[in-house]
């Protein structure tokens, strides 16, 4: 066998047990003055985390996706955060529990 043969056979064997990590992306929106970050639907890629932070001064704040049968939400006050990793596609509404009005939508895409 040639020093070729075994340097190829190395390179496949290297490879046949190397695990390749891909990491998740986390998308980060802002509660402030009431709102999810910019107030538009925040697009996202499957396998992404969302990360909801509230940097409110006083007032806490929810994420409750009531459409897909949630229990109420957590508070989430001043400085804390929520987060949610998305693994199928689909548009996915939530609002705020205590404030109707605020509401949100993550539509996620592969």
């Amino acid at each position: 066998m040639s020093i070729k043969s075994l340097i190829n056979i190395g390179i496949i064997v290297y490879f046949a047990f190397t695990t390749v990590t891909v990491f998740a992306e986390t998308v980060v929106i802002e509660i402030k003055d009431s709102q999810y970050g910019n107030g538009e639907p925040v697009t996202v890629n499957v396998g992404t985390t969302v990360k909801w932070l509230n940097v409110e001064k006083r007032q806490y704040h929810s994420v409750w996706f009531e459409a897909e049968g949630f229990p109420e939400a957590e508070y989430i006050f001043p400085e804390e955060t929520w987060e949610r990793t998305f693994d199928k596609p689909g548009t996915y509404p939530y609002r705020c529990e205590p404030h109707e009005d605020m509401i949100g939508t993550i539509i996620v895409v592969e």
